[in-house]
């Protein structure tokens, strides 16, 4: 089984915010394999599955999304976590899988307080805040308009690259490698 940590905020408010990449292409995902996300009673999370696929959006905030961890990845099971990265502009992306960082990266920092042996991860940049914005009021706010496209180009793409690696038809290189030349335009 390969278990999909789209990682973001819970709530309406953070829906279309820069820290919500994560669980909007885990929703892409759903949508392509014709799954719905969905809380079981009292659960801290939402989760779809297939036959090899787990798909799964943490329900506690980004600082604590590694909580979910335990309750929903088994041993043997591969884990790829999606994340916004301040690193990278709006619109391109990146596919690392491995890696002992968490980039400054405090979702991935909860993730791999459980997650100790390593994961693979996908990154939607969300682009570094205008001088005078605080990182979280930058990560918790909405795109521009002209973002807003490339992130929805991005998102698009990051998640049928995840789609294509997790059907095993491809070599795992070439698919690195496109999803690390991609710039939405």
């Amino acid at each position: 089984m390969t278990v999909v940590f789209g990682l973001g905020n819970p709530g309406p408010e953070y829906g279309k915010t820069r820290h919500n990449v994560g669980a909007e292409t885990l929703q892409r995902m759903a949508a392509h394999y014709q799954i719905t996300l969905k809380r079981r009673c009292f659960s801290s999370y939402m989760k779809a599955e297939t036959e090899s696929v787990r798909l799964v959006f943490p329900l506690t905030f980004m600082n604590s999304s590694g909580k979910v961890v335990p309750k929903v990845v088994s041993e043997g099971d591969d884990v790829i976590v999606i994340c916004d990265q301040m690193d990278l502009p709006p619109g391109r992306i990146r596919l690392r899988m491995g890696g002992s960082s968490s980039a400054g990266h405090n979702g991935l920092k909860s993730m791999m307080e459980y997650l100790p042996d390593g994961f693979a991860r996908m990154y939607i940049g969300v682009g570094r805040p205008q001088e005078g914005v605080a990182v979280p009021d930058h990560v918790l706010s909405p795109f521009s308009e002209s973002d807003r496209i490339l992130i929805d180009r991005a998102e698009e793409k990051a998640a049928d690259i995840l789609i294509r690696l997790l059907a095993g038809e491809e070599k795992q290189e070439r698919l690195i490698q496109e999803a690390n030349s991609y710039r939405a335009e």
